[in-house]
């Protein structure tokens, strides 16, 4: 924070050690609530949820000094909750995926909108569901549609997922739409609507 700015009223009980306490109680909440929302499906359901939280927490106060009052301190917060969320995810996920190649297959990737143009909370929103996708794909898919889904998601050609799988480019495009047609249906069923889907996997 710079300059005459205003501080914050969650910095300020945050910093305040008689505050603090109540103001982390609340944060809480909200960060869990959110997560929850996101990451209902990972491995660990509410257990994970609560240690991406209490991560988060002990992150946040580490680097209060970093909020910039760009957009609100809960959007803020959250970002850092979904940030170590998803590293947590990618360690269980994508383990075994090699992300060096450079190749790509525009038809089969899933992608978002440019965010150069979407306000804090819009990025956050596409955030989030990302991020539910992500818990889809551990939830709903089989073992080869989460290896090709996972391995497109990070740019891998499809040929080298054929050769992963022990299959041919046209089986693998097979099972990357009858993943579609899974996840998509699990992000409908989460809430999200059609258009949230579409702009999303199509």
């Amino acid at each position: 924070m710079t300059g005459q700015q205003e501080i914050d009223p969650w910095v300020e009980r945050l910093t305040d050690s008689d505050l603090q306490p109540e103001a982390l109680k609340e944060l809480r909440e909200v960060l869990l609530r959110g997560s929850r929302k996101i990451f209902s499906g990972a491995n660990g359901g509410l257990a994970f949820c609560e240690d991406v939280v209490q991560e988060t927490l002990v992150r946040i106060l580490d680097r209060l000094d970093q909020f910039e009052g760009r957009s609100r301190f809960t959007t803020w917060a959250m970002s850092i909750a979904v940030r170590i969320g998803t590293s947590q995810l990618r360690r269980k996920m994508f383990k075994d995926v090699s992300l060096n190649s450079a190749d790509d297959d525009d038809n089969m990737r899933f992608q978002f909108a440019d965010e150069s143009t979407q306000s804090p909370d819009e990025a956050q929103d596409k955030t989030a569901l990302m991020q539910k996708l992500k818990c889809l794909i551990i939830e709903v898919l089989t073992e080869k549609q989460r290896q090709a889904t996972d391995a497109l998601l990070h740019g891998m050609p499809v040929e080298e997922i054929a050769t992963r799988t022990g299959s041919n480019r046209n089986a693998v495009y097979k099972l990357v739409h009858d993943a579609r047609l899974r996840l998509r249906d699990g992000l409908e069923k989460a809430g999200y609507s059609a258009d949230d889907v579409r702009t999303l996997i199509g």
